[in-house]
């Protein structure tokens, strides 16, 4: 169930639909230039988050860093041919025949696309002076995947193929009773469970299967799969571009692109995250000076230091094995690396003192919605407390 409101403080339209377990929250509308990259602005999104605030509780307020994407599109807007306003401008689609006989059809969006399909056919049966047989029966023709497709389709799909609960369900629901056969291509784990179904990324119910389903049916670039197929684009731009090696991968191996495809691909789709999908937008926010009070600013120094035991100034891989080492935990190398990368601006292969700090100033401000390094670091930090007060029995008022 979503939510509209017709009447916002400017009079725009602003809805909420809940969407693949998160939210898409929209719309604003204004006039743009051609471009091939139409990028979210930082004004729209501020636009939409202030609005949102009127429809939560006060205890409740979404920050800029929670928006995980953004982004926009160019919507063509026509001009019908046959109005009597030449400067009337449809938000809906146009047919237009011609004197030759020519069917055209121009606007129109996704969503109705069969409704613009009967049209457009309507308008040739009539100029052609056909007869057919019936009206059109496009309204409630199911599409593939949706003959044998049935809610609980997912349970059978888990239990045959020893899926994990969500990846069952995000395949039944994507592909109908198509979904087996992007089962039949998922790679066995090695684990006890789930059986096969490796993931494209944690916390996403995406398989590397599925890209593989993708160039089964013509998907033919990384852009492809990571907009079109997966929709990863739209629900975290972090996200797709940790998956993005992964699908490069997949894709080189399945279609044997050389490096040089592999190395387009990769900027292609790098360009879509950042200048489309909200990147670009989210960075002009992010450190835009420090704001953080003396206070506070010694606090997170301090933190810092529970990983830099040395004060070298600066965070490694070592030093957080040894700080899990000390919290009884343990992360392989490749999540230390990946937790340094989201933290290291200027790609050394550290984390400095200031990129700590400015991490820290930006999780305050809002802009940054949370860090896997700042939660680990705040453990330790707790931890170190618990061990530092902790009482001694014989002063604890008991034992023997």
């Amino acid at each position: 169930m979503g939510l509209l409101d017709p009447a916002t403080s400017d009079g725009r339209v602003i809805f909420f639909l809940p969407w693949e377990g998160l939210t898409i929250a929209g719309t604003t509308d204004s006039p743009t230039s051609v471009t091939h990259h139409p990028a979210p602005r930082e004004e729209d999104i501020q636009f939409i988050l202030k609005e949102i605030k009127n429809y939560l509780s006060p205890d409740v307020h979404v920050r800029r860093g929670d928006v995980q994407a953004a982004w926009s599109g160019i919507r063509p807007l026509v001009t019908n041919p046959n109005s009597k306003n030449t400067q009337s401008i449809s938000r809906n689609h146009v047919v237009d025949v011609s004197p030759t006989g020519l069917v055209t059809i121009a606007g129109g969006k996704w969503t109705t696309y069969r409704s613009m399909a009967i049209d457009t056919v309507d308008a040739a049966v009539e100029k052609c002076g056909l007869k057919p047989t019936s009206e059109s029966r496009t309204d409630g023709m199911r599409l593939d995947g949706g003959y044998e497709w049935t809610p609980n389709h997912y349970i059978t799909l888990a239990q045959d193929y020893g899926l994990e609960t969500d990846v069952a369900k995000h395949l039944s629901q994507t592909y109908g009773d198509q979904a087996s056969q992007v089962a039949k291509m998922a790679k066995v784990t090695g684990k006890r469970w789930p059986v096969v179904g490796q993931r494209l990324v944690d916390d996403f119910s995406y398989i590397e299967a599925e890209v593989k389903y993708a160039i089964y049916e013509y998907a033919c670039t990384a852009v492809d799969v990571l907009a079109r197929r997966t929709r990863l684009s739209f629900l975290n731009v972090d996200a797709a571009e940790q998956a993005l090696p992964t699908i490069l991968n997949i894709m080189k191996r399945e279609l044997g692109w050389s490096k040089q495809r592999v190395e387009k691909e990769r900027k292609d789709a790098l360009d879509l995250l950042y200048f489309e999908m909200g990147k670009k937008a989210k960075e002009s926010v992010v450190g835009k000076g420090i704001t953080l009070s003396p206070i506070d600013l010694e606090k997170y120094k301090q933190r810092f230091n529970i990983a830099d035991r040395d004060r070298k100034g600066f965070i490694t891989r070592v030093d957080l094995q040894k700080l899990l080492q000390d919290m009884n935990e343990g992360l392989d190398d490749d999540t230390l690396t990946d937790m340094l990368n989201e933290v290291d601006l200027n790609k050394n292969g550290k984390v400095e003192l200031e990129e700590f700090i400015e991490l820290m100033n930006n999780v305050n401000e809002g802009h940054v919605s949370g860090n896997r390094l700042a939660t680990l670091l705040k453990i330790g930090e707790q931890q170190q407390i618990q061990r530092k007060t902790k009482l001694p029995v014989d002063r604890s008022g008991g034992g023997l």
